[in-house]
């Protein structure tokens, strides 16, 4: 019957405007993840960036440490060896990244 008919084609049209809904959902969501993924992407340069950055200031930091090291141990101070020693063992653990660790002369007793 033409009842049915109507009845049909509104259901149809209802099933219609709701994938209309849900594909712009969709279309929004996938919007928000593409910025996230940019936004993502600029940080991850950024961030390899500052991570040359550093190592560069590392390197820079390593060779002042050694020429250092190196003019300080032209200078003689009682015993010359020990000195040497201790300021080549400072400039070889911070160059690895490990914190100095204090020699016996600097302990604040």
């Amino acid at each position: 019957t033409m009842g049915e008919i109507v009845a049909s084609v509104q259901r149809v049209t209802d099933i219609m405007a709701e994938i209309s809904a849900a594909s712009q959902e969709q279309s929004a969501g996938i919007e928000q993840v593409n910025q996230t993924i940019t936004q993502m992407d600029e940080t991850t340069q950024q961030n390899a960036a500052l991570v040359e950055e550093a190592t560069a200031a590392a390197r820079s930091m390593e060779e002042q440490a050694q020429a250092l090291a190196d003019a300080v141990s032209t200078f003689q101070l009682g015993d010359g060896d020990q000195v040497a020693r201790l300021v080549q063992e400072r400039v070889t653990r911070i160059a690895a990244g490990a914190a100095p660790r204090p020699t016996p002369a600097h302990h604040p007793y």
